[in-house]
């Protein structure tokens, strides 16, 4: 029997079962039904109804304040958004960026774009913290985003979070929201008149071949100075705390036996990953050069005198 001939085969006998299962259903007492799965129960869609919507509708028992989100921040969250919000390396900026969003590069921040404070809340409670998502209790949730609330100015210092509160946030540019209901229209394309296309040259933008020495000439410097431009990007989040047991920058104690074991095995750990780190500390984009010059910055800051 032919390759195709097996596949009509094997699909003829799903489309007869699944024809099947009504006719069965019904013979057993379960018309309508498929008498598949179980119905869910309350506890299990509660698990899944975990959105809040910008009313604050959805939000669960608890509070939280800016003065113990502070604790919290610096905690978890520091390490990659900084302890301003500024941002560590290519991590997301989460303050500043008042009046930007007309400018040509706007700096897209929860101050400056975010239209709910719902968003935050529910992005902090399903993703946050990187390494250990849905880790944080509601509590922690509602500190955490009390304060970033008060680095963009948007609350007081003595503020207290919670779903009795969350109505008094007035996000700058909930009004930069809006339904469009411009009606559709059909764009025709034009086939006349049309240039030369032998006559249209770039003549500004940089080729594949200069991006390309670019990106080498970066990863040589980054080697040879062991800066740290990569280990800001992919390292510092958990080596910065010791998160999950990964040696810490700076611990010479820590580092000593792994220092001893030579810069190959480190460096073989680092690009092909050891134990609950992932290959390249999960960048993968990153060159093996670049990933280089992480590990020795580690090694410098790490080592012994």
């Amino acid at each position: 029997m032919s390759r195709l001939a097996k596949s009509l085969f094997v699909a003829s006998l799903l489309v007869a079962f699944i024809s099947a299962i009504p006719a069965w259903a019904d013979s057993h007492g379960k018309s309508g039904q498929y008498a598949i799965g179980k119905p869910a129960t309350a506890e299990e869609i509660a698990g899944w109804d975990i959105d809040i919507r910008p009313d604050g509708k959805g939000l669960p028992p608890g509070s939280g304040s800016v003065e113990d989100g502070e604790m919290m921040y610096e905690e978890k969250c520091a390490s990659c958004h900084g302890s301003f919000g500024e941002g560590v390396g290519r991590y997301p900026v989460l303050s500043g960026g008042e009046g930007t969003l007309t400018e040509p590069r706007p700096e897209k921040t929860v101050g400056s774009f975010w239209p709910y404070a719902s968003t935050l809340w529910d992005y902090i409670h399903r993703a946050m913290p990187f390494t250990q998502p849905q880790s944080l209790s509601d509590e922690e949730v509602y500190a955490i985003t009390a304060y970033v609330l008060y680095l963009n100015d948007l609350v007081e210092d003595d503020f207290v979070l919670s779903a009795e509160t969350f109505a008094s946030v007035e996000m700058p540019n909930q009004d930069g929201f809006f339904l469009d209901d411009r009606p559709d229209t059909e764009n025709t394309a034009c086939m006349k008149d049309c240039k030369d296309p032998d006559s249209v040259k770039i003549i500004s933008e940089p080729t594949i071949a200069t991006l390309a020495a670019e990106e080498t000439v970066a990863a040589e410097e980054q080697v040879a100075s062991g800066d740290d431009t990569v280990y800001r990007q992919a390292c510092q989040m958990c080596h910065a705390a010791g998160v999950a047991g990964a040696p810490m920058t700076g611990d010479k104690a820590a580092w000593a036996p792994r220092i001893e074991q030579g810069r190959d095995k480190l460096l073989t750990s680092a690009i092909e990953g050891i134990g609950i780190m992932p290959a390249k500390g999960g960048q993968i984009q990153l060159s093996d050069e670049e990933v280089a010059a992480a590990v020795d910055y580690m090694i410098q800051q790490s080592k012994q005198d």
